[in-house]
């Protein structure tokens, strides 16, 4: 009987648990929040559109390295700190800016973001594809050319023409030609509505071409459906695309996994390349859908996929 009874206890103490460590995580949550607000020039009610995922505090961090060089000013010479720390002192710097930003956070706080979290770079389209390599990329008008259509992770729906907000220390990628070439990036520091009610993307950017010499380090924003952004690399991984046989990286990954546990591919398969093992497969799942047996990985064929696998069955719809 003893024995019996501390079963209920047991079940108690464990729901305390669960719920104490739940309102500590929203505390956090809070906490990080109200850091991130802090260091904003404008308010809620000023049209500020709050953060629709958790602000990390390394983006915290990365934003006030970046606030505290706004109105630095490049030489005569056109030379930079940003560009000497990168080894071309009179190179063109506004990815330079923001990777020393990142350095600066991992020199100052220990963390280990460049070449994880975010791209050590100087190239035209180097930073960019970087994070399309990552799985962390969001085109802004929801196609990603080589790739295909992209989607939502949480609701599996296509992601519309200029839908995504982006998030705090996102980079924003930028072209100043019909090619699709990144020309020029910058840093989002948060989004607002302007008086009209459109979205506004405000960031801090350095060397921004199209402003009057002397380049400096300062605040700018862009309207959300403006033609010249591409893209953007997110902190947060919120989204997929369609897979090809070339493909390589974390999310061909992802679905060599899922077709591992529908028991299409061997394990040992999983090598995070789409080969024609990986074609094959997604084809045996287009065959049993009534698919056109095409051998890429489109939204289509990975729902399909998911109702093979259990506890995928379902996406979740996004609030």
């Amino acid at each position: 009987m003893a024995q019996r009874k501390r079963y209920p206890v047991l079940i108690l103490w464990l729901c305390c648990c669960l719920l104490f460590a739940r309102s500590v995580q929203a505390e956090e949550k809070a906490g990080q929040t109200d850091a991130y607000l802090a260091g904003l020039p404008i308010e809620e009610e000023q049209g500020l559109i709050l953060p629709r995922y958790e602000v990390p505090d390394y983006v915290l961090w990365l934003l006030d390295t970046a606030r505290a060089e706004i109105g630095y000013t490049e030489e005569r010479s056109g030379g930079t700190k940003y560009g000497t720390w990168a080894g071309y002192p009179t190179a063109e710097w506004c990815a330079e800016f923001q990777c020393w930003c990142v350095s600066r956070v991992d020199k100052q706080y220990g963390t280990h973001l460049l070449n994880r979290v975010y791209p050590n770079y100087s190239g035209t389209n180097v930073g960019r594809d970087w994070f399309i390599g990552q799985g962390r990329y969001i085109a802004r008008t929801g196609y990603l050319p080589g790739y295909g259509t992209q989607w939502w992770q949480e609701s599996m729906t296509p992601i519309e023409k200029n839908s995504y907000i982006p998030q705090p220390g996102d980079w924003v990628f930028l072209t100043d030609n019909a090619s699709g070439d990144t020309s020029h990036v910058a840093m989002v520091d948060y989004c607002a509505y302007d008086e009209n009610g459109a979205v506004r993307v405000h960031v801090i950017e350095g060397n921004n071409v199209t402003k009057p010499a002397p380049q400096k380090v300062e605040r700018n924003d862009y309207a959300l459906d403006y033609w010249r952004i591409l893209g953007y690399g997110t902190v947060h991984d919120l989204a997929d695309s369609t897979l090809k046989f070339g493909h390589s990286g974390p999310k061909v990954l992802a679905l060599q996994k899922e077709l591992a546990a529908a028991g299409l591919l061997e394990e040992r398969y999983t090598t995070g390349k789409y080969g024609a093992i990986t074609t094959d497969c997604i084809r045996t799942v287009q065959r049993g859908a009534g698919i056109q047996e095409t051998g890429t990985a489109n939204l289509e064929t990975r729902l399909a996929l998911r109702r093979l696998v259990p506890g995928l069955s379902g996406p979740e719809q996004q609030p």
